[in-house]
Parts: structure tokens; C-alpha cells; sequence
């Protein structure tokens, strides 16, 4: 299980998150292209870069030994880049701003420290149970859900935007702002085409004009359940135009393991017509995550070898959402 690493994002223009470039090395220190920064103090932190989070710093305050995250905006851009922080009302399941320090040329953002990535955790778990992954399914729809009511879509959706709040990795929050869209009133009509290669819906990838954003993150939503649930992408292959034209075709097999209704919030999810997906409010209100979250609710066994179910086919019969 890769994420917008292998294979690379085709989608992105040079730059763009999900295709994250070897940061430059700080003058005297590794000595060679592509090392880490080292560490370096703004005001009252000492900033000690994260290697496998490009602009990311811990930053430990010298006199209390407090530890949050730090990121690193040009000066000219970090308005534009925290405006939908500022935007958004406060969610238990979103990352706010801490603190920000002004330099000369850059612009220093302080958020909560995390404890890890979802996508690293599921890549050291292979797949979670469906009483965990409804658990903290739940919390990342929560945050998509609150920020598409307050006019904001997340564009680039994925497993690795999401991070644990508690070491015990029970609490989740959407990590990252930077490159969602505000949009004005109901039109969350998008054009820009840059995102993860497995998490794309088919209408970016056919269509020449506009797409619904919500519609969109619907659509990462689904590859991350099916994720969590399976260990795979719904999608996969290594070469991109073999990847884009299954999720063109949108037929995807989801193993014997899964539960009914998990099964169905995927299909729901995960639909090639954007305008018949659930809207991120309406997946909250699915009986998976009552059935899932149960006392007492046996999950499938684990250690059950897939069995291939028959691909979906868009003629079948499935007369509500909520099947």
C-alpha cells in the first residue's frame, strides 16, 4: 500500500503535495542534494525537521519543552494558505492553528502535535477490523462532512491527510487545509485536476470542464473505506493508464470478508455518477457505522482468505442507499 509515492502522482503538477520533492539541504548541513534541513529556532522553538514530511517541523518550545508541529509558508502565500483554518468553526476532527510567527521571508504556522498518519497505520495493520474502521471512519467523515457545510472542499482527500489527536490512536483529525477550495454558496463547481492517482474519481478523469468537489471527496471517502476494510486500493495497477481506465470502468471486487453492510456504503460511495453518491452528511447517517459500533458486534474473521465477490454492475438492483 503506497499513497501518492508509488505509483507517482500523474495528476500533479511539479510540486504539489502529493508528489513531494527532497527538500533542499540547509546550507553546511548534510552536504549533499536531497538531505534533510537541520535544526533551526524561531522565537521561542527549536524546529527539527520531519524527514518523511516535506515543510514539517517538531517544534519544541526551549523553556516549557512543550512539542507541537510546524509548517513553513513563503511570507507572501501563508494568508491564502491558513484562510480556510480561519474559515472553518472549530471540529474535534479538524487541526487548528496554535500559533503564527512572522519572519522576514517566511511565515511560521504552529498546530497541536500528532502521532502518526492514518496511512501508515494501515499500512502496519494490512486491514482493521470493521469495529475500528467504523470508529475512525466516522471521525474523517465528520471533518469532510463539517467543512463541506461550511463551503469548503478538501479537493486532494487521502488516508495520509488524516492523523491521530492521542497516542492511544483513537482520536483522529484532518491534518492539513492548505489545498482545499473555498467555494461561494451551493456551486462546488472545480476545474483543477491535481490529485493522488488512486483516489480519483472517474468524472475528473473524463471530464474536459467542471466536476462537483463534494461529489469528488465522496469518491476519495469510498477509496478510503474500502482501504481500511480491505488493505488495497479499490483501484490499483502500476502503470497510470491502466490504473485510470479501471476507475473509468469503476468496477472494483470487494472481498467475502466485508459485511453487508459495509458492502454497501463501498457501492454507495463509490459510484460512477457523482450525482448518486451519498452526500458526506447522508454517509454519517448509514447503518454500518450503528452495526459496526454495537456492543457485542462479531466481526468476519481476520484471518479468512479473500473470496472474490462478483463485480458490481451498474444494471443491479439496489433500490436504496441504505441497503
Amino acid at each position: 500500500l503506497s499513497e501518492c509515492s508509488s505509483p507517482p502522482d500523474y495528476l500533479s503538477p511539479p510540486g504539489s503535495p502529493c508528489s513531494p520533492q527532497p527538500p533542499p539541504a540547509a546550507p553546511g548541513v548534510g552536504g549533499g542534494s536531497g538531505s534533510v534541513p537541520g535544526p533551526s529556532r524561531i522565537a521561542d522553538y527549536l524546529l527539527l525537521p520531519l524527514a518523511e514530511r516535506e515543510h514539517v517541523s517538531r517544534a519544541l518550545c526551549v523553556h516549557t519543552g512543550r512539542e507541537l508541529r510546524c509548517k513553513v509558508f513563503p511570507i507572501k502565500h501563508y494568508q491564502d494558505k491558513i484562510r480556510p483554518y480561519i474559515q472553518l468553526p472549530s471540529h474535534s476532527n479538524i487541526t487548528g492553528i496554535m500559533e503564527v510567527i512572522l519572519g522576514e521571508t517566511k511565515a511560521y504556522v504552529f498546530f497541536e502535535k500528532d502521532f502518526g498518519d492514518m496511512h501508515s497505520y494501515v499500512r502496519s495493520r494490512k486491514r482493521l477490523r470493521e469495529e475500528e474502521a467504523a470508529r475512525l471512519f466516522k471521525q474523517i467523515v465528520s471533518a469532510v462532512a463539517h467543512c463541506h457545510q461550511s463551503a469548503i472542499v478538501l479537493g486532494d482527500l487521502k488516508l495520509r491527510k488524516f492523523v491521530f489527536s492521542t497516542e492511544e490512536r483513537t482520536q483522529l483529525r484532518l491534518e492539513s487545509l492548505e489545498d482545499t477550495h473555498i467555494i461561494k454558496g451551493e456551486d462546488d463547481a472545480l476545474s483543477d485536476k491535481h490529485g493522488c492517482p488512486a483516489y480519483v474519481s472517474p468524472e475528473i478523469l473524463n471530464t474536459t470542464g467542471t466536476y462537483s468537489g463534494k461529489a469528488a471527496d465522496v469518491w476519495s471517502l469510498g477509496v478510503m473505506l474500502y482501504t481500511l476494510l480491505v488493505g488495497r486500493y479499490p483501484f490499483h495497477d502500476s502503470d497510470p493508464s491502466a490504473l485510470f481506465s479501471k476507475i473509468r470502468r469503476g468496477q472494483f471486487c470487494i472481498p467475502d470478508h466485508i459485511s453487508p453492510k459495509a458492502r454497501c456504503l463501498i457501492r454507495n460511495l463509490l459510484r460512477r455518477e457523482p450525482s448518486e453518491r451519498l452526500t458526506a452528511p447522508e454517509i454519517l447517517l448509514h447503518p454500518w457505522f450503528s452495526s459496526a459500533l454495537e456492543p457485542g458486534y462479531i466481526d468476519s474473521e481476520m484471518g479468512t482468505s479473500d473470496q472474490i465477490v462478483p463485480e458490481y454492475r451498474e444494471d443491479s438492483d439496489i433500490s436504496s442507499f441504505f441497503c
